[in-house]
């Protein structure tokens, strides 16, 4: 029976594709590629010939129905530019409308920016929100982030380089004031974390050209009622932040605003 392979490939650095990425996409009949030029130097890389096919938000309903015709046939690759195809990409329709023609879906999982940068954050992982690209409109994009203000959840979206500082300072005016993790260049020559507040964020990125792919991971709301943290709960996160590098101002004031403290107190036992 044919099968719709959803294959992850890297998001910066070539090593990061799996043996079975590459077998698969060997061994399948066509690719349909986000962008045939950019996936073409890829399998170019792996040395891969296999047949490509464009597939992306500008053709997804002529593209589908082509694709659903050729797995009647043969298995096809569906992959994104980077990363899991279908996450923040095109991708969605064809594996619902291969779900419902009870064609096989077979996940071949790879890096994802969005994971990389949470596992990464120092922020908690156990529960989190993937938001993706918010609005471009600021109304639009506040209202959005109105919506999840008061879930307990880290949140972990994507944004253009040159929006960046337009959105921390809407993260500060309907977040307040939470620990930011700022992940840029993920697995490439220049990656780069920055963590610190919302406030900071947006003052330092609001004066400095951002360049690359940009993952922004945010702390959750603190539970309704809930109490600030003792005085040990503060010093063994301060040790954690310490432990991971962050210089001493900022470790306090990712410190101070989880645990509902005023930043020159925690600077203080730091």
């Amino acid at each position: 029976m044919p099968v719709l392979y959803l294959v992850g490939t890297p998001i910066g650095n070539l090593e990061d594709i799996s043996l079975r990425a590459l077998r698969v996409l060997r061994e399948v009949s066509l690719i349909a590629a986000e962008d045939t030029r950019h996936t073409g130097r890829l399998l170019h890389h792996f040395e891969i010939n296999t047949p490509l096919i464009s597939y992306h938000e500008h053709n997804e309903a002529q593209r589908t129905e082509q694709l659903l015709a050729h797995l009647a046939q043969g298995d096809v690759a569906l992959v994104s530019d980077a990363g899991m195809p279908g996450l923040s990409d095109p991708g969605y329709k064809l594996v619902a409308a291969a779900v419902a023609a009870g064609i096989v879906v077979s996940p071949i999982p790879g890096p994802a920016a969005a994971i990389a940068a949470l596992v990464s954050s120092g922020l908690p992982t156990d529960r989190f929100l993937f938001l993706g690209f918010l609005p471009r409109q600021r109304k639009a994009r506040r209202s959005a982030l109105q919506e999840v203000a008061n879930l307990p959840f880290t949140l972990v979206l994507y944004e253009a380089p040159h929006r960046l500082a337009a959105l921390l300072a809407d993260v500060v005016q309907e977040l307040g004031n939470r620990p930011v993790t700022i992940a840029r260049e993920l697995t490439k020559l220049y990656e780069e974390f920055w963590r610190g507040t919302a406030e900071d964020a947006a003052a330092h990125f609001g004066q400095e050209q951002v360049r690359g792919e940009v993952t922004v991971v945010v702390g959750g709301a603190a539970p309704a009622g809930s109490e600030p943290w003792t005085e040990a709960e503060v010093r063994a996160a301060l040790a954690d932040q310490l432990a991971q590098g962050l210089p001493r101002k900022t470790a306090a004031a990712v410190v101070a605003a989880q645990a509902g403290w005023r930043k020159r107190d925690v600077y203080a036992l730091a």
